[in-house]
């Protein structure tokens, strides 16, 4: 799942891939950059922010960010130059950037815009802090979530503005290990620092490996506790667990270890 973790190893796969290099072609395959080319750029880093990706680029006193989101199916792959690109299909194709050494492709992006790195603030100033940057606050996370004391505590978990980088799987995994129902208001939830530190800890323990895992195994099949498990026994009291849509996405819980208040 495209959450904070994979977001951050993705920036770093294209920092291996491109960082310091010149932009020997540059093809973007969404409407409104068609005609833009960045040839003659150079790669000065690859970050991200949250679930946003960051891809800087210098040219003389310029400079400029690329930035793309994954949502739920994006993704960069990175070939050496010379090798057959693999892995999607050409028409999902939505970024190309080739250097003497590499070529960094993009499928399925999301949000794709070029603009000016000083202006970032502007594009994601609205985000609470980020699990994995610099700039993490657990008490100023918990504070923007307990400013919605009727917010159900999953859709919290959710809300970038809140904390920046937790997706569904981590929202139903943190809510397990909390005992937290998904609907539970962030007023009834005794200890929300606990669990914005909870949050940090899982997402921060999957930075670095692609399979994630909340459980400690990375056996397949044995990775999570309740996320994508409906209908089979928990793996605390044997309960089935429940799936159920929560606003625009689903939510998984076991109703026996995470009881409605």
């Amino acid at each position: 799942m495209p959450e904070g973790d994979t977001v951050w190893n993705t920036a770093r796969v294209l920092e291996r891939a491109l960082l310091g290099d010149v932009l020997t072609g540059c093809d973007l395959r969404v409407p409104q950059l068609a005609t833009t080319d960045l040839t003659g750029w150079t790669v000065a880093e690859s970050g991200s922010r949250g679930k946003h990706l960051l891809l800087r680029l210098t040219n003389g006193d310029r400079a400029m960010t690329l930035h793309s989101h994954l949502r739920m199916d994006g993704a960069w792959r990175t070939y050496p130059t010379g090798e057959r690109w693999s892995g999607r299909p050409a028409h999902l194709i939505r970024v190309v950037l080739r250097t003497d050494r590499a070529a960094a492709v993009g499928y399925h992006l999301h949000e794709v815009a070029l603009l000016p790195t000083a202006h970032e603030g502007a594009l994601l100033g609205h985000l609470g802090p980020d699990l994995l940057g610099a700039d993490w606050d657990e008490a100023e996370a918990a504070r923007r979530i307990a400013a919605s004391p009727d917010a159900p505590i999953g859709e919290a978990l959710l809300d970038q503005r809140n904390l920046a980088g937790i997706g569904n799987l981590y929202k139903a995994e943190i809510l397990f290990l909390r005992g937290l129902w998904p609907w539970t208001p962030v007023s009834a939830v005794p200890d929300i620092e606990g669990t914005v530190r909870l949050a940090q800890k899982l997402v921060a323990s999957n930075r670095g490996r692609w399979t994630q895992t909340t459980t400690g195994s990375l056996r397949r099949g044995e990775t999570n506790y309740v996320y994508g498990r409906r209908a089979q026994p928990c793996r605390r009291c044997g309960s089935a667990i429940q799936k159920e849509d929560q606003e625009e996405r689903v939510t998984y819980w076991c109703p026996r270890c995470q009881p409605k208040p």
